[in-house]
């Protein structure tokens, strides 16, 4: 696969954003040594990946590590690619949390499936084990994100703007 990365550790995985509330490029980032690899996606991607990762280290009793203290986003954040899904599994031999990022792509027409009813489609992919402490790290810099974002609408919940918001419920 063409831009695709697996790690079987890393040193740090993080998420981070640039621009202002309501203006933000979320992003995640995977550092291994001296490489850094960079992957764009989505908010509501990053709230549910978190959300999913607390309730899994919830339900798996995983070795606990020394705590780990989370860098800034690399910069310039430029990524690879977008991330269109995400997958979650623990590998209860190693003790770690394995996710993928998958590249953002169309669907495929039926013109594009091979005789075996394979899409031909080759989408990039990002897959890294993780340890206890990297995913506890990773659930807190998430909430802080979530937190540093516009301030909801008392009323309906959604965004209000720096210039305001036309509330649904002020019909």
């Amino acid at each position: 696969m063409n831009g695709s990365f697996d790690f079987d550790e890393v040193d740090q995985f993080l998420c981070g954003t640039v621009g202002s509330p309501g203006h933000r490029t979320f992003y995640l980032q995977a550092l291994v040594g001296s490489q850094v690899v960079t992957l764009k996606l989505e908010k509501q991607q990053v709230a549910l990946l978190a959300e999913y990762l607390n309730r899994l280290l919830a339900a798996h009793d995983l070795p606990a590590g020394p705590a780990i203290q989370l860098g800034d986003l690399l910069q310039p954040a430029v990524p690879e690619w977008s991330v269109g899904s995400l997958l979650v599994a623990v590998n209860e031999a190693t003790g770690r949390i394995v996710v993928i990022a998958q590249q953002l792509g169309d669907e495929p027409d039926d013109d594009d499936e091979g005789e075996e009813g394979v899409d031909s489609v080759d989408r990039a992919e990002l897959r890294m084990a993780l340890t206890r402490a990297q995913v506890e790290a990773f659930i807190d810099a998430a909430h802080e994100l979530m937190a540093g974002g516009r301030p909801a609408c008392r009323l309906c919940g959604r965004p209000v703007d720096p210039e305001g918001h036309t509330c649904p419920r002020w019909n």
